[in-house]
């Protein structure tokens, strides 16, 4: 009898290890099936590219404050009640309101007295020039080498940060945030030096005459003095004219002004979750953009792909176990406001916040996602990376994840990045040039399949 039920023992083990990896095969086909439907859906019914048709053809640029980023308020809304979600509403934030005024002008007058006109727009944020500001120029490659210049060498004139992006890392993000300083702090360092304005190289790859906009910051208790972007190929022009006659001037010529703070909305709509509704998985993009373009790229993709999320499951029966938002937030390119707010008001409703991504890249061709969370659950994200592959989508990496849900980071158990290719996103980021017209629509609707994909496994078996 005990030898019997020894072997009995050892039977039923061999036969339950057996049946571990089919009930694991069983359900990775089961997995499989339900996101080769979202990915159908999306590339046959797909309504990402026809929303953002509307929002950049009709509304255009949206920047924090205007009454076009009022109108995409609506319209997002309206979007995503005609979807049919559990609840659609605003959440009320409050958004700078810095206005760009009259296109901005720019000429370098050299000893001879010719002039040579630069293509230029102010960085946001910044301060006019009260007329017309004329002074010397002096060109550096960073704010430290601003900084070792003697005081005499950079007071009354208009310091020219010339540090191009760096075209050796294949991952174009990195060179933009590592170029991205002198933007950012260039008009405060050299307004700490004496200087009376600064000159910032576009931050792109690309060599052409569309100068890029952003947001710049000043400091409290130093002067404010306007700084704008030059175009690449107007700074490689600027440089090699300062070469020739170190003693010419640039006239620059910008009436941009802040204006008080106004009121503004996230746009929130959300599926209950069928099984674990307390558990929320937030998904978004940012629905301000600057106002040069249309904001296609950057970033009515990521807006129209995160509505489309919510689409793909409800078309599909793929009903989520846990609570899915999509979140459309105000104010990520000059101040965040949208995306720390709804952080705030997460944390004071005492909300269970499983993951939140956020899609911020442009709409190209998909290639997966970044994560940030424990290592353990990092992992547990990559186990997925088979289901992906077969779209292209399947790069899983630990790393950053965006600008307008890094305020949940401490809320959430992951924060996920949507990575598509990046290689022609800074060529048309913050520029007149981010039109409808650069997004293809099969790339657009393979992203948003993608981002429902993984939110649909995130629901399935949380974290």
């Amino acid at each position: 009898m005990r030898h019997f039920s020894l072997r009995l023992t050892l039977g039923l083990a061999a036969m339950l290890f057996a049946a571990a990896p089919l009930a694991a095969t069983a359900q990775t086909t089961a997995d499989s099936i339900a996101i080769r439907k979202l990915y159908d859906e999306a590339l046959a019914h797909g309504q990402s590219y026809e929303n953002l048709r509307y929002l950049t053809g009709q509304i255009g640029g949206r920047l924090s404050g205007s009454a076009q980023a009022e109108q995409a308020v609506q319209w997002g809304k309206v979007v995503m009640e005609k979807i049919g979600l559990d609840r659609v509403y605003l959440q009320e934030v409050m958004v700078p309101h810095w206005v760009r005024g009259a296109k901005e002008k720019a000429q370098v007058k050299g000893s001879k007295g010719k002039g040579l006109n630069l293509n230029v727009c102010a960085l946001g944020g910044s301060v006019g020039t009260n007329g017309k500001l004329k002074a010397q120029v002096i060109e550096v490659q960073s704010l430290k080498e601003l900084a070792a210049l003697p005081a005499d060498k950079v007071k009354g004139k208009i310091v020219f940060f010339n540090r191009p992006m760096n075209p050796l890392y294949v991952e174009t993000g990195r060179a933009y945030g590592e170029a991205g300083d002198q933007r950012r702090s260039g008009a405060a360092e050299a307004a700490k030096r004496g200087a009376v304005g600064a000159l910032v190289r576009s931050l792109s790859l690309a060599h052409d005459d569309f100068p890029h906009t952003g947001t710049m910051r000043y400091e409290d208790n130093v002067t404010k003095v306007p700084a704008a972007a030059l175009s690449t190929n107007g700074a490689d022009e600027l440089s090699q004219l300062l070469k020739a006659d170190p003693s010419l001037t640039v006239e620059l010529e910008m009436s941009c002004q802040q204006l008080p703070e106004t009121k503004s909305y996230n746009v929130v709509g959300e599926i209950k979750g069928s099984k674990y509704p307390e558990e929320i998985i937030s998904v978004g993009g940012h629905l301000d953009s600057w106002d040069l373009g249309q904001g296609a790229h950057d970033d009515g993709t990521g807006c129209t792909q995160s509505m489309e999320v919510l689409r793909l499951l409800k078309a599909t029966g793929l009903r989520p176990e846990r609570t899915v938002r999509a979140v459309l937030f105000m104010n990520e390119e000059n101040g965040v406001r949208g995306g720390t707010k709804y952080a705030e008001l997460a944390k004071a409703a005492g909300e269970k916040h499983l993951a939140a991504m956020e899609s911020d890249g442009g709409g190209f061709t998909p290639r997966g996602f970044s994560i940030e969370a424990e290592p353990a659950t990092v992992r547990k994200v990559q186990a997925w990376q088979p289901l992906f592959r077969p779209y292209g989508s399947g790069e899983f990496v630990a790393g950053h994840s965006g600008t307008d849900i890094e305020p949940l980071k401490e809320q959430v158990k992951a924060l996920i990045g949507y990575h598509c290719d990046s290689q022609r996103y800074f060529d048309i980021h913050h520029t007149a040039a981010d039109t409808f017209d650069k997004v293809n629509r099969r790339e657009l609707e393979l992203g948003g399949a993608s981002m429902a994909a993984l939110i649909y496994l995130i629901s399935k078996y949380g974290l």
